[in-house]
């Protein structure tokens, strides 16, 4: 007979590195209050020390896929705004 191994979540996982990481608990007990093995408790919670700096890094709560979408964006909008005031440039310039 073959266990399936259970698959877990982020929120999960946050959830038993943050309790890991308070140190008010050993690691065996905080496996055994989430029911896992206790090697698993350790290898979510070096992750969770590792990015906890650039949580509070300095303006960059952006990712750079997130940053380069928004200029493509933006750059878009510049040009079809561009387009649009020299039609009405035109238009205004044909009537007088």
């Amino acid at each position: 007979m073959t266990t399936q191994r259970r698959r877990h979540g982020a929120g999960f996982k946050a959830r038993v590195a943050l309790e890991a990481a308070k140190g008010q608990k050993t690691i065996a007990e905080v496996a055994a209050q989430f029911g896992l093995h206790p090697t698993q408790v350790p290898q979510w919670k070096q992750p969770l020390r590792g990015q906890v700096a650039e949580v509070f890094g300095e303006g960059r709560g952006r990712g750079a896929k997130e940053e380069e979408a928004l200029r493509a964006e933006l750059y878009q909008k510049i040009g079809r705004l561009e387009m649009e005031l020299e039609w009405l440039k035109k238009k205004v310039g044909a009537e007088s």
